[in-house]
């Protein structure tokens, strides 16, 4: 059996601006024998990554928050680092020739919408997986059965401190329709076949115990006006 070595370098500092408003800068160096990572974060948050494939600089970020930019020397360093990362990784493998990986299967996904539901409405898709080792994952997504491409993004995986395992999560866009049904399927190495967690889509039906309790609460007013009117007629006429 092949052995997969990832080797990991973090690169963290404190910022702050006060004693009370410290914030935790951090970029992330990895690489495999077939896979590179590059990425800035702030607080836990991936604020910009390395895309190796499509030869650029990737920024996340939504466009309700200040974004932080990064020139285009970014992108240079982060290509600079895959090659010393590499060198370096077959230097350790030849060290570690006889050690035997450490090796993590994945979560069962999880998929959930990212805003609230409404049929006819654009959405988003999410399917999360953590708990693995080494990166990446590979995503699958399929609606109705048939296997789907566009409107797919990934982002890169994201290490858990904690345990030193990964979290990853894939993006599909989608229109939602009453009855659609979505698939995410998440492979890894340590699996013998995909992981795979369906979603579909369902509009929650008003109840009736709002209506039902209105209603009585309704007759019992009504109830209440007529029996008070009652005896004010009556202690009209006594006296």
């Amino acid at each position: 059996m092949k052995m997969i070595l990832v080797l990991v370098l973090v690169l963290s500092c404190v910022l702050g601006v006060s004693a009370d408003d410290l914030h935790e800068d951090f970029r992330l160096v990895g690489c495999t024998q077939t896979f590179a990572e590059d990425m800035y974060g702030l607080d836990g948050e991936e604020l910009a990554f390395a895309d190796f494939e499509a030869g650029n600089l990737v920024n996340p970020q939504p466009d309700f928050v200040i974004k932080v930019e990064y020139g285009t020397g970014a992108y240079r360093s982060a290509v600079a680092n895959r090659e010393v990362c590499k060198h370096n990784l077959e230097l350790s493998r030849e060290a570690f020739k006889d050690y035997k990986p450490k090796r993590d299967p994945p979560s069962s996904p999880i998929v959930y919408p990212k805003d609230q539901l409404e049929l006819g409405e654009k959405n988003s898709l999410v399917c999360h997986v953590t708990g693995f080792y080494p990166p990446p994952v590979t995503f699958f997504w399929s609606k109705n059965g048939e296997n789907v491409t566009e409107g797919v993004t990934k982002n890169v995986p994201l290490l858990n401190t904690d345990d030193g395992t990964f979290s990853q999560f894939s993006k599909l866009e989608v229109t939602t329709q009453e009855g659609d049904v979505y698939s995410c399927s998440v492979d890894h190495l340590t699996l013998e076949k995909p992981q795979t967690r369906m979603w579909e889509v369902k509009t929650v039906q008003p109840g009736v115990g709002p209506a039902v309790f209105c209603g009585l609460g309704l007759t019992v007013g009504l109830l209440g006006v007529a029996v008070g009117t009652f005896f004010l007629i009556k202690g009209n006429e006594c006296s």
